[in-house]
């Protein structure tokens, strides 16, 4: 993580042609730039619950499937000195904005002793260029104060009387009336202090002699070898998503019925930030031919591989093959397995 602090000294990064450094932020700058939002944006500073939830929002939103965008410069000891921040969102299409997409530039900060040397103009510029020429936005807004209004006319953007702002706060529950009994928030309140979390589902694919087969990954280096199965879309079921996976994975449909071997848990960690749950499915003993005839997606997987168990062990590491040799185990005892520390980035 690109942690915010006060740097130490201010100490010019400058790329090899003597310009800003400007890179593309990652969930790993989630927190610093809501630090920095909350430092010299904000006309008062986040607490620090506040500060986590923002960041916890924002981190998978900078993702390549998420809506936000931003460009950031770092200090030489690896702090930030400045970024700038954008949110894509859907309009209704016209003429000037015909893919309906529309860009809110909802943060652009630099910390004090890294003012007046351009790095606002370099990573509102990168953003702005990069929105309209990768993302395709072609409609922009922000909310400038007084001070930065100049920038923004020299990079295109103009005022609107028309535009008008309004908060509406949330109406506060309402105070319990019995001393002791719990104060009950409204269900959208609520569903923001509970836990988070993404789920897959999996199918476990044997030969006819019980070795597990398994799908050489060609995006992730640190899980290289994986069992049919994904992530679950909105509405679906597990069984549903592990149907469709192996399907799409590798060409193969099973028809059930579903029989559960294994539940996998993940706390949250570097790699993602929130916790896991997995079921894996008996995909069934395939025959020779059958494994023959798998048609892999070469933009997930490049190789379909047959080991005994315990071939396995070195392509692997430690804790997936720990989860492989629990739902191994589940299928040859005929009892579900319960893999609860599948925690993400604490190998």
């Amino acid at each position: 993580m690109n942690a915010y602090t006060a740097p130490a000294a201010a100490t010019e990064p400058q790329d090899a042609a003597g310009r800003p450094p400007v890179r593309a932020a990652t969930p790993a700058d989630a927190e610093a730039v809501i630090r920095m939002r909350s430092e010299h944006v904000l006309s008062e500073p986040l607490s620090e619950e506040w500060i986590r939830r923002c960041t916890d929002e924002l981190a998978p939103r900078l993702t390549e499937q998420g809506d936000a965008r931003a460009f950031v410069i770092d200090t030489p000891d690896g702090t930030m000195a400045a970024c700038a921040l954008g949110l894509i969102h859907s309009v209704l299409p016209a003429p000037a904005y015909p893919r309906g997409l529309a860009a809110r530039v909802h943060v652009v900060a630099t910390h004090p002793d890294f003012r007046r040397r351009g790095y606002a103009r370099a990573a509102v510029s990168t953003l702005l260029d990069h929105l309209s020429g990768v993302e395709h936005v072609t409609l922009f807004e922000l909310h400038a104060g007084g001070e930065a209004q100049p920038l923004y006319r020299e990079l295109g953007f103009t005022g609107s009387p028309a535009l008008m702002r309004m908060t509406r706060p949330a109406e506060p529950a309402p105070a319990s009336t019995t001393e002791g009994s719990p104060t009950w928030l409204p269900p959208e309140q609520y569903a923001e202090t509970v836990l988070k979390a993404t789920a897959f589902a999996c199918l476990y694919f044997t030969d006819e002699d019980d070795r597990p087969l398994q799908l050489h990954s060609v995006y992730s280096p640190a899980h290289p070898w994986q069992l049919v199965g994904g992530t679950m879309d909105k509405g679906e079921r597990p069984w549903e998503t592990a149907v469709r996976e192996g399907r799409e994975e590798t060409g193969l449909t099973v028809s059930g019925p579903p029989r559960l071997l294994a539940t996998v848990y993940g706390l949250p960690g570097t790699e993602w930030p929130y916790s896991t749950i997995g079921m894996v499915f008996d995909g069934g003993r395939l025959t020779a031919a059958q494994i023959r005839g798998i048609t892999l997606d070469p933009q997930e997987h490049d190789e379909v591989r047959v080991l005994p168990l315990a071939g396995w062990k070195a392509l692997m590491p430690r804790r997936d093959f720990a989860r492989l040799s629990a739902v191994e185990e589940a299928r040859r005892t005929g009892e579900a397995a319960y893999f609860g520390t599948w925690d993400w980035g604490n190998e």
